[in-house]
This record gives C-alpha cells, structure tokens and sequence, in this order.
C-alpha cells in the first residue's frame, strides 16, 4: 500500500456482516405496511448502505417517511438484525490489524444501539476502540457527520489525516471519506453496483476479504 495507516474506519453492512435478508425483509415490510407490495427482495438491495431516510424518499415524503422508518425498525429490531452473517475472513482480518495496534473505530449510518447489538452479538465489538452510527439530526445523518464524530471521539486532529483510513462497499462510504479528507478503500464484495467505487473516487478498490487483508497487513 505504501502509506501507514494507525487508525481504520469500516462500514458495516456490507464492508463486516451480508446483511441482505435482514435488511430488504424488513424493507419490504414497511413498504407492504404502507401499501406499495415489492415481492422481489433483489430490487432492494440497493438498499443497504445508504442511510434509511434517504432510501424511503424513493416512495414516500412527509410524515411517510417517518412512519416507514417506524415500520421498518419494528421489524428489523426483532428478527432482521438476525437475519446477517459475518463475511468469511473478516475477524481473522480484524484480529491481526488489532493485533498489530492499529485503531479500529466503525463508521455506520445504522443507529449505533442496533449497530452496538450486532457488532456485540457477532463478536465483533471486542476488536473496535469506537461504535458510531448515525443520528436523524441533521449533522450525522450522513456517512461524512459519522466520521467526523469519529474523528471527535478519537481526537483524531487534521494534521493526522494522513493516517486515516475508511473502508465500506457504498459510494456513501467514499464520498465521506472525500469529505473528511481521508483515504478509503473500496469493498467489491459488499453491495454496490459495477464501476460504484471507482466512480466515486476510492482511492483503493478490492474484490474480496483476502484482496482487503494483503492491502492492510502489507508492509
């Protein structure tokens, strides 16, 4: 890679856990609830990743939005945010960037107490010096007000930037990272569409969890 980084960013959804079933099931829930049927759960992939306001502007406006969000957590909260698996590789990969004293901190739009239940119930939390997810206020309603709350809560100054670095399978994670100044490294194997990352400027792109571990733990 070239560069040191001392402390790494990862999404979630796509970048750590397949969320798939969980999060376009519970989707699809909401909108049933409120009267649009989506049968096919593949037209709802698009979904994971970007935050859950903006994608229920696809249908709805107002007060809407806010009642499928309702629907959708009442589902997710209980089953859904079961329904997901961690990607092969990934603690191992986690364990040696630990290991080597890198900081781990994750950056989500997910609420951080559903994103706290699932990186505890995966046995993931244990690897991370920060869980912080995304607030509806208007400042980390967005991948780029995550991170720079997690720049806040690591005290991460602008003079070490340079040492930073965000990695998730969205262009929101990328386009933050932009924001913020930092490095990125886009994940193939996550959930965004052909040419995503590299249109939004990753300043790295790999395919699989063992491409992302060469990157990392290379000298």
């Amino acid at each position: 890679m070239g560069k040191k980084y001392t402390t790494i960013l990862f999404d979630l959804d796509g970048t750590l856990t397949d969320p798939k079933e969980g999060i376009t099931r519970s989707f699809q829930y909401a909108l049933e609830a409120l009267g649009i049927h989506e049968p096919d759960l593949e037209n709802l992939t698009k979904y994971i990743g970007p935050p859950l306001r903006n994608s229920f502007m696809d249908y709805f406006s107002g007060d809407q939005i806010d009642k499928a969000v309702e629907k959708y957590r009442e589902r997710f909260v209980v089953t859904g945010i079961y329904e997901n698996r961690v990607y092969d590789g990934i603690l191992q990969l986690l364990k040696a960037l630990k290991n080597s004293g890198i900081t781990l901190a994750l950056a989500t739009s997910k609420p951080e107490f559903l994103a706290t239940r699932i990186m505890e119930d995966f046995k993931l939390a244990e690897y991370f010096d920060c869980i912080t997810g995304g607030v509806d206020d208007g400042v980390r309603d967005t991948k780029a007000g995550v991170i720079r709350e997690v720049f806040n809560r690591l005290t991460i100054t602008n003079n070490e930037k340079d040492s930073v670095i965000m990695i998730g399978d969205r262009k929101y994670d990328i386009e933050g990272a932009i924001e913020c100044g930092i490095d990125s490294i886009g994940v193939r194997f996550g959930y965004a569409r052909e040419n995503e990352l590299e249109e939004a400027g990753a300043t790295y792109v790999v395919s699989t969890v063992e491409e992302l571990s060469s990157l990392l733990l290379s000298e």
